[in-house]
């Protein structure tokens, strides 16, 4: 299975469940929500990474690692897609990162894309020793890297923040398809120039929809010969017991 789907798509971000009066999931039958969403046709879950529970922001998401994550839903799921929402890159090793998500692909046959991201949480820096100010760099760097580990084989890569890549090595396994699905969730402090030429879709939130008619025009534009990315919307909805409410 290789994603190439072209038709607008629903999806879900974990926790599948409300928790309005917690900043903690209960996870209580998550996996049996998962199976319902699947069958009743959403296309895709996302998993978000939050490595620590911040009082400022009073959320942690999953509560679980996302890969791990990642893992228990493929062996309990068949055909719905798996996705990151997003794996924040300069606080993770990107050798790491390359070898989880193509486990992660392969044990999915084909049905889990990556999600990228710098993160909205500041706090979480100072504990992994890594400066805020170079995320936006560090995130480069991680993309190039993933991409060398799981499209090359034995690849050469100098990196300033990360290791070196000698041409003696070589990851596996390899994307089924070639290559991983990579998806930039937010800005990642990136261009749109570079979110165009480097990723394969985008997650932005905007207030207005007629924004989405200029972001779609933009990213043809600076793709050039590339496909255009693909465009993801995130926003809340909520469900009404009534089944005859407007």
């Amino acid at each position: 299975m290789c994603l190439a789907r072209t038709q607008l798509t629903v999806g879900l971000l974990t926790p599948v469940e409300a928790y309005p009066d917690t900043p903690f999931p209960s996870l209580t039958d998550h996996g049996s929500l998962v199976q319902r969403a699947e069958e009743a046709g959403f296309a895709s879950i996302w998993l978000r990474d939050v490595p620590f529970y911040d009082p400022n922001f009073g959320d942690a998401a999953q509560v679980v690692d996302p890969f791990v994550y990642a893992g228990y839903l493929a062996a309990i799921t068949r055909q719905i897609t798996l996705g990151s929402a997003g794996i924040v890159l300069p606080l993770r090793d990107p050798i790491s990162v390359a070898k989880q998500s193509a486990s992660t692909d392969l044990l999915t046959a084909g049905r889990f894309i990556l999600g990228v991201s710098t993160g909205d949480r500041a706090a979480e820096y100072p504990a992994f020793g890594i400066d805020f100010a170079e995320r936006a760099e560090r995130f480069q760097e991680s993309v190039e890297m993933i991409k060398r580990l799981q499209q090359e084989h034995f690849p050469s890569q100098a990196s300033r923040h990360y290791g070196t890549l000698s041409g003696t090595l070589d990851l596996h396994p390899k994307p089924r398809c070639g290559s991983l699905p990579m998806v930039a969730v937010g800005r990642a402090r990136q261009s749109i120039a570079w979110l165009a030429k480097n990723m394969d879709a985008w997650i932005w939130s905007v207030d207005e929809d007629s924004a989405i008619t200029g972001i779609l025009s933009a990213l043809a534009e600076e793709a050039g010969d590339k496909p255009s990315p693909k465009y993801g919307y995130a926003t809340f909805f909520d469900l009404d017991a009534n089944p005859d409410a407007p």
